[in-house]
């Protein structure tokens, strides 16, 4: 099914950036203004200046953040700073960290894959993406007719095949280093032929699932078809029929999805009598913990959660457990919504405590006028003394097995729906698109 080919990377040389942790950033959606910043001071060849550029107050369609990617990306390709690998390859890439005192090694294949639209039903999606994004990144395609950063794919081995493949290629990296976030990162290409050959006939038996890139897959299918429109016809193997993806096997040890908490604000009192138990026991069991350690709230929740889903409700005056009852269950029934989109915790989340119980509206949690989202659960306390916000609704993570399934049912989860640590870094490897 999936057409996944090697590719002649563009990535930095090695003689004119001895280290690469001063030049690779973060993906451009969770860069704010101030790491934007950070990383234009710490290397004047940082990929944040083809990535994220910033604006001036005196941009125009001649001079702006677009123009300036390519006229840099031109040069630095003329002064050596980057180069074309000389045979096109496959590359392991690594992540290597450490989180809630566990070891994790997630690893991933770096290749270019063929576009297909999605009815096609081989690179599946699994959420909806903003115009506003998609547009952004489409200028900087026409700028810069490259992939910055890679797509983050899943696909399914039971049997492991991928992995011993490339274990092997994991003994000696070629490139490893460790960014600002202490995450050793280790790149090594995959150059043996014999390998290159099992590799595409391995993955064109899968389907792909985006765990991460939506707006980056949609920008390349837009940017493919303006060129068929320009040019009248396509060659099958012109690059623009490509983008840059890291395919990850959904089952690797190396993967954690953190949870994605929701934090309530703006909420009028009528809204803040309903989080008392007289109303959420229509859909949920509820269960008092004031007793409880903060410390101790994520373990609860984890082990009340393999039981049943259950959140933890948590505002200044209360800390609830609540776990899905009988009538909640019968409730997501009646969603016009698949089975797979019935049993997320966050699809039961959105439904029956922010929409039903709350009655915000999808655009009220889109808009960020009610919810806002944090992983960390300490952040999460500290605004709920601080009174930041007035109550906190605590999820466990979405196995990444669901997300799969969503995607199988071509449904869409809600917002803020899985958030997988660490994100892939963008300037390791690039891929050109003439």
């Amino acid at each position: 099914m999936a057409d996944v080919q090697p590719l002649r990377g563009l990535r930095y040389a090695h003689d004119k950036v001895q280290d690469l942790s001063s030049v690779v950033t973060p993906p451009y959606d969770i860069i704010n203004a101030e790491a934007q910043e950070r990383y234009y001071q710490r290397d004047p060849y940082n990929i944040i200046r083809l990535e994220l550029g910033q604006q001036t107050p005196h941009d125009d369609e001649l001079n702006n953040v677009y123009t300036r990617a390519a006229a840099l990306l031109s040069e630095w390709r003329t002064q050596g700073i980057l180069h074309m690998e000389e045979q096109a390859c496959y590359y392991l890439y690594q992540q290597v960290f450490s989180a809630g005192g566990q070891n994790y090694t997630r690893t991933s294949l770096l290749a270019r894959v063929r576009l297909e639209p999605w009815s096609a039903r081989v690179v599946l999606p699994h959420e909806h993406t903003l115009k506003k994004a998609r547009e952004d990144r489409l200028n900087l395609y026409r700028a810069c007719a490259a992939n910055l950063s890679p797509i983050m794919s899943l696909f399914e081995d039971p049997q492991g095949r991928m992995r011993r493949l490339l274990a092997s290629y994991a003994e000696q990296p070629e490139i490893s280093f460790s960014d600002e976030d202490g995450v050793e990162r280790r790149l090594q290409p995959v150059r043996n032929s014999e390998h290159i050959a099992l590799i595409q006939d391995f993955f064109r038996e899968r389907q792909l699932y985006i765990a991460d890139g939506h707006h980056r897959y949609e920008t390349a299918l837009a940017y493919r078809a303006e060129l068929e429109e320009q040019r009248k016809t396509l060659h099958p193997e012109d690059a623009a029929n490509f983008t840059l993806m890291s395919l990850i096997d959904v089952d690797d040890p190396g993967m954690l999805v953190m949870p994605t908490h929701r934090l309530l604000f703006n909420l009028g009192p009528d809204a803040l009598q309903k989080l008392k138990e007289t109303e959420l026991a229509r859909f949920f069991d509820v269960e008092h913990l004031e007793a409880l350690a903060d410390e101790d709230i994520l373990p609860h929740l984890e082990k009340a959660g393999r039981e049943r889903t259950a959140f933890i409700l948590k505002t200044a005056q209360d800390t609830l457990l609540l776990r899905l009852k009988a009538q909640g269950q019968t409730h997501m029934e009646s969603s016009e919504h698949t089975d797979a989109w019935k049993r997320l915790d966050v699809a039961i989340a959105q439904r029956l405590i922010l929409e039903e119980t709350l009655g915000l509206r999808p655009e009220d949690m889109t808009a960020g006028t009610h919810v806002r989202y944090s992983h960390d659960a300490q952040h999460v306390f500290s605004a709920l003394v601080n009174g930041e916000i007035q109550a906190a609704l605590l999820l466990n993570s979405t196995p990444l097995r669901q997300v799969c399934e969503v995607a199988q049912a071509d449904d869409r989860m809600p917002q803020k729906s899985t958030y997988i640590y660490p994100k892939l870094i963008t300037g390791l490897v690039m891929n050109p698109l003439w």
